[in-house]
């Protein structure tokens, strides 16, 4: 009962109904057969009909306009109470079979509807039905003796029916109770299911999709719902071979959970390398003789293509850095083990063979120096160690760089110039990142720079900084130029080979120019120089002041 109004199952509401119509027809009917087939029998009069027909009026309101409630039930219920008990004592007592069946049945309706009001209500008009009876029949001990054994038998059935309903009730309640606990559980894996990164796709024993999550639709790039269609005839995949492979197949070779990382699945505009995950289900209770020990499969599909490109990125890695390692080190250490061999003879070393030897390995070493420095930038730029961002002078950065590099162009008879134009303000980015990245090219330029100048540029453009490195060395080929961003790469021409190069320093750059935000622009051309330049959104001049 909420709101004032009472709660019953339409099923049972549905049979109140009807019997409430037929009780009451049939007791006339019953009445009327009676009498035509035993004449003996008193005929219908007017207190029958002063009984029977607001009664059945009342059975027919009750059928054609269902009261929702309470209050409008227990008016009704009370008056068909009124009606049944003054039938049974001014019409028929509780000699009709039909009377004790009747009441019993409006006893529990009365209870369903009402609960113990309606106990109450029933058992009341019972007993003033008792009473009355018994004083309009007081000489009649046969008719005193029936009433109290039907009486007595409303009672007891009427308690078995009782008991019966609650214990039914019990059990709805206990089935509502699951219900509700399963469906919450069920939207507790749903939801889970859906908030999963990864495609969960359930399939039967034919392979047809019976569940799938949202991630499903992403990883196919698709909007159309897959429900009872055969995955296989949606998601083509294939394994390293480029062999295809049915991915019912692979659910059916599971003994419990498999896995498998070399699959792809192959789209109109990519390959994306898959891992898949497949477990058969089984219910907990026991098949029968000759059925499928499998209620279908679970696949999980992973979207792998990054992590496997990251893998292979670092063991191509590793292996380039070994291999570009292994040749430094080998000089290094024979030129070394030279040079102790040279100091043991003494007198005998020819002289300046020693100091070039001793100087070869230093060069190994400085070269070794630069790598592992390239590749601590690059570590740090990968895990965004000096990503904080700071207000820097460019000025101040133009003269810290001229002061620092000035020498070494110096000590190469190369002219090293600095060209700023305007007033440059500040740019707030990671000062490490700018500086390194500005160091990068500047050590380029006068690497591959035999005779000239290199020219370190600063200009203001609107809401821009561009900075640009310009040399006179021997410059870059167009093949070349498509390349020079990729790590480890070097330039086949013989020039470049004469330095000591890593091949990573471009490649660091490209890294720390995506981590400032900007792009690099190279122009070059052979024998005549290279331009380095990228451009860095200044600070407004009024945050300047």
């Amino acid at each position: 009962m909420k709101g004032g109004e009472i709660r019953v199952e339409k099923r049972v509401r549905e049979i109140i109904r009807f019997a409430g119509v037929i009780v009451p027809l049939a007791l006339v009917l019953f009445r009327f057969l009676s009498w035509a087939i035993t004449p003996e029998v008193a005929q219908p009069d007017y207190i029958f009909s002063l009984i029977m027909i607001p009664w059945l009026l009342l059975s027919l309101g009750m059928f054609l306009f269902p009261a929702k409630r309470t209050i409008d039930i227990t008016i009704r219920l009370a008056l068909y109470h009124l009606f049944a008990g003054a039938f049974v004592l001014l019409a028929s007592g509780f000699l009709l079979p039909l009377i004790p069946l009747g009441w019993v049945l409006l006893l529990l309706v009365s209870y369903i509807y009402l609960s113990k009001v309606g106990l109450v209500l029933n058992l009341s008009t019972l007993l003033l039905v008792i009473i009355g009876d018994s004083l309009l029949h007081n000489q009649n001990t046969d008719r005193m003796l029936l009433n109290a054994v039907s009486v007595c038998s409303i009672f007891i059935i009427g308690a078995i029916v009782i008991l019966l309903n609650r214990i039914q009730q019990a059990d709805s309640e206990e089935l509502l109770r699951s219900k509700a606990k399963e469906s919450l559980q069920s939207g507790r894996m749903n939801t889970l299911i859906n908030n999963l990164a990864d495609a969960v796709i359930n399939l039967d024993e034919e392979g047809k999709v019976e569940l799938y999550n949202a991630a499903s639709l992403n990883l196919l790039n698709t909007n159309i719902g897959l429900y009872q269609q055969k995955l296989d005839d949606i998601i083509k995949v294939q394994d390293q071979f480029k062999e295809s492979v049915r991915l019912l197949d692979i659910a059916k070779e599971a003994r419990g959970v498999s896995v498998r990382d070399d699959l792809s699945l192959v789209t109109d505009d990519e390959t994306i390398r898959l891992e898949v995950t497949a477990s058969p289900v089984r219910s907990s209770y026991r098949h029968s003789k000759g059925q499928s020990s499998t209620d279908g499969y679970i696949l999980i599909l992973r979207d792998i293509t990054k992590a496997k490109s990251l893998e292979e990125e670092r063991d191509e890695f590793i292996s380039v850095v070994s291999h570009e390692l292994r040749t430094p080190i080998t000089i290094a250490e024979g030129t070394l083990s030279n040079a102790q061999v040279m100091i043991e003879r003494g007198d005998k070393t020819p002289p300046g063979t020693l100091e070039r030897s001793l100087g070869d390995a230093h060069e190994q070493i400085l070269f070794l120096a630069r790598m592992v420095n390239d590749l601590s930038t690059l570590s740090r730029a990968e895990r965004g160690v000096a990503d904080a961002a700071e207000k820097i002078d460019i000025k101040e950065l133009i003269e810290s760089l001229y002061g620092e590099y000035e020498p070494q162009a110096k000590k190469k008879q190369l002219l090293f110039d600095v060209d700023t134009v305007g007033k440059l303000g500040t740019v707030t980015t990671s000062p490490l990142y700018l500086r390194e990245l500005l160091q990068n090219f500047i050590t380029n330029a006068i690497k591959y720079t035999k005779e000239g100048s290199i020219t370190l540029r600063a200009e203001r453009k609107a809401d821009t900084v561009k900075f640009e490195v310009k040399d006179t060395g021997i410059g870059i080929s167009k093949g070349d130029q498509l390349k020079i961003f990729n790590k480890f790469y070097r330039s086949e021409d013989y020039r470049t080979r004469e330095t000591g190069g890593t091949g990573l320093g471009l490649y660091v750059a490209a890294k720390l120019s995506k981590k400032l935000g900007t792009k690099i622009d190279v122009t070059s051309r052979l024998n005549h120089g290279s331009t380095f330049s990228f451009a860095i959104k200044a600070d407004s001049n009024k945050k300047e002041g």
